[in-house]
């Protein structure tokens, strides 16, 4: 089950690191790569993204690098994934191969002719056919079978009367032979038997009335004179088809007469289409069962396979709850269980990564699914903007307030906080307490890091502020300072084998915070270093220098005025 959870699980997230995984080898296939011009490309990725902290995605390196043009990338993406994109945008490029992955699945519930029916054709034009093929080969050597039948029989009553008719016939014993005649007319199929002598004459008939008469040839063609059984076939005027057999009678190889037997083969053309109607019922009750079997075995098969058609759509909708309900002790049970325990894994893994994000962070948590075995989670340095928020005066706060009181205003002041830094694209290191570390530049880079952390903060103090208003118990909400500052940070994994986390420590992590520590209740103060970068975008007051924990000298630090015309003035650059 796990080569079949982790195969499924390549199939429905391609769009993510399998896509660029892919394109490579799509490229390098179709020749617009090398394997080394790959490798290089693959390296550069590596390297962005430990520099930077942030996925670059092949398809915009290779163009940087100028091993390929934009648009024969798009050229042969489009023709693989048989979609219509004008742009390397992977987000777009994902949008359109699940709009096409979904048009594939809502073929595949309706099919064109469904298996129970293809079978009942097969049956119609395949088993019918054959059945009646061998119906008529059957009949006609039945057929054969009852004329060599009639035929023997005819040669015994054609022996028995030349055997015992020679005396009688020498003597001229009338009645005896009239007794052997009619001793041979008991046969079945029966028309006809008589006795002529050397004068043609006839002197026993099955026909009394035909007795003295000359026979003359005009019944049957002529009958040639020779020591064997003769046998001919002729129609009589009743239509009715017949086998006239005759042989010499001889005494001392001598001829004294002639023995002649008709036999008409109706009754075995009688029997043949008696039994040509048994076989043409039999045929169709046959043919009308096996339609219906294969139908029902058509649906027995396909209504499992509808089911696997429905499960993966829905997997591929992220739907990992649905399960597929088949008691069935064959193949497709076990396959049944088996995608059964891949959605159960897929629901766990996707369970753990919205769980595991929530210790992590959403941007970590991507670096880690994209790359777990790279060294990015090594360290690495890189500029960023600090951000530390916490509520002045909480302790004697909490001590004249209900616990449930001060619970819910501390995770009201988390959730706007959190909202609105994730709305800028920042990274919420962590709460410690009643305070918020969060981090802009790392681990996504963006080259205005700074410019997003003022703007986060003073829309976090506007949106406290307002929260502050609404309920008694979010009052403490008007009370948080805000201390930013920026520099160098070394981001990473940090910690022991027994507990781990993605954090970033460096000298401007504790100069923010303690920048937090001179910001009173609803103020926002920063380090001469965000002021020189961005005082053309704010208004703020120069505070008198302070000594600071951890500087040799007192420290220049502003206090921003004017959040609601900041606020303006940002959303506007």
């Amino acid at each position: 089950s796990k080569n079949m959870f982790s195969i499924i699980k390549k199939i429905f997230n391609k769009e993510k690191h399998d896509y660029d995984i892919m394109l490579g080898q799509l490229l390098i296939q179709n020749k617009i790569l090398t394997e080394n011009q790959l490798r290089d490309v693959l390296a550069v990725q590596r390297k962005r993204l430990q520099k930077y902290g942030k996925i670059f995605r092949i398809g915009k390196i290779i163009v940087e690098l100028g091993f390929a043009s934009e648009e024969a990338l798009l050229k042969i993406i489009n023709k693989h994934y048989n979609i219509s994109s004008d742009s390397l945008d992977t987000d777009n490029i994902r949008r359109l191969i699940k709009e096409k992955r979904s048009k594939f699945f809502e073929k595949l519930y309706s099919p064109g002719i469904p298996i129970w029916l293809k079978l009942s054709l097969v049956s119609i034009f395949v088993i019918i056919p054959v059945f009646i093929s061998v119906c008529y080969v059957m009949l006609a050597w039945e057929k054969n079978r009852f004329y060599n039948q009639a035929f023997e029989i005819c040669k015994i009553n054609l022996n028995y009367l030349v055997k015992n008719c020679r005396s009688p016939l020498n003597e001229n014993n009338i009645s005896l032979l009239n007794s052997f005649i009619k001793e041979a007319a008991v046969s079945k199929g029966f028309l006809y038997a008589f006795i002529v002598n050397r004068d043609n004459t006839i002197i026993a008939h099955s026909d009394p009335s035909k007795t003295g008469k000359t026979f003359i040839n005009n019944d049957v063609e002529k009958i040639p004179k020779s020591n064997k059984i003769t046998l001919l076939i002729y129609s009589s005027d009743s239509k009715k088809h017949i086998l006239h057999l005759s042989c010499p009678i001889t005494l001392k190889e001598k001829n004294i007469g002639f023995v002649h037997i008709g036999v008409s083969t109706q009754f075995s053309e009688q029997i043949i289409s008696t039994e040509r109607m048994s076989i043409f019922i039999i045929g169709i009750l046959v043919s009308v069962l096996g339609i219906a079997m294969s139908a029902l075995i058509g649906i027995h098969f396909s209504h499992p396979i509808t089911k696997m058609v429905m499960a993966t759509q829905k997997i591929s909708e992220g739907d990992y709850n649905f399960r597929i309900n088949l008691n069935r002790n064959d193949e497709f049970g076990n396959l049944a269980k088996a995608f059964n325990r891949m959605s159960e894994d897929l629901m766990k893994n996707q369970l753990m990564q919205k769980t595991f994000g929530k210790y992590v962070g959403h941007e970590v948590l991507e670096m880690i699914l994209a790359n777990p075995e790279e060294s990015w989670i090594k360290g690495c340095k890189n500029e960023a903007t600090i951000i530390f928020a916490d509520i002045r005066g909480f302790t004697s706060y909490s001590t004249t307030k209900d616990t449930e009181e001060i619970v819910k205003g501390v995770n009201k002041f988390f959730e706007i906080a959190a909202r609105v830094i994730t709305d800028h694209e920042g990274y919420i290191d962590k709460f410690m307490g009643d305070a918020v570390l969060s981090v802009f530049g790392v681990p996504v880079h963006h080259k205005d890091h700074m410019q997003r952390a003022l703007k986060a903060a003073v829309e976090i103090q506007k949106e406290l502020i307002k929260a502050s208003h609404t309920k008694k118990e979010y009052e403490l909400l008007s009370s948080v300072g805000i201390g930013i500052d920026s520099g160098v940070v070394i981001s990473g994994n940090i910690g022991s084998q027994i507990k781990m986390e993605y954090t970033v420590i460096g000298d401007c992590v504790n100069y923010a915070s303690r920048l937090n520590a001179l910001a009173g209740p609803g103020e926002i103060i920063i380090s001469k270093k965000v002021y020189a970068q961005l005082s053309d975008r704010l208004v703020a007051e120069a505070l008198p220098p302070v000594k600071i924990k951890g500087k040799p000298q007192k420290v220049e630090t502003f206090k921003l005025l004017n959040i609601d015309d900041i606020v303006k003035k940002t959303k506007n650059s």
